[in-house]
């Protein structure tokens, strides 16, 4: 799966995280945790949606530890220190993304 053929999608299943990815869904799940700069917006049935800007953030950590053979500790250094320059959050508004994901889903479905 690649990034073309997703073109049109906003949001990821962590399937789909981990075809195009090429990592395993409890990797993602890890850092996910480990980095505090994941944040999934969660559907009422629980099921994680990544959104694109999730998805780049796993194709960095996947760059820095497994091409560039970094620890954890230092990807996370590396990842923070990006974000803290940048002026972003560590972590985005995972409760106002899972409104909007909701809403959006809603007006689909009518």
């Amino acid at each position: 799966m690649l990034l073309e053929d997703l073109a049109g999608k906003e949001f990821f299943t962590i399937g789909d995280i981990k075809r195009l990815c090429g990592v395993p869904e409890y990797s993602v799940r890890y850092w996910e945790a480990e980095f505090g700069l994941i944040k999934p917006v969660r559907k009422a049935s629980g099921h994680r949606r990544y959104t694109r800007a999730d998805v780049d953030t796993i194709l960095k950590i996947k760059d820095l530890i497994y091409r560039q053979k970094m620890t954890l500790e230092g990807a996370k250094k590396i990842l923070l220190g990006r974000a803290k320059e940048a002026g972003a959050k560590p972590a985005a508004d995972a409760k106002l993304l899972t409104e909007i994901y909701e809403t959006l889903s809603q007006i689909l479905k009518e």
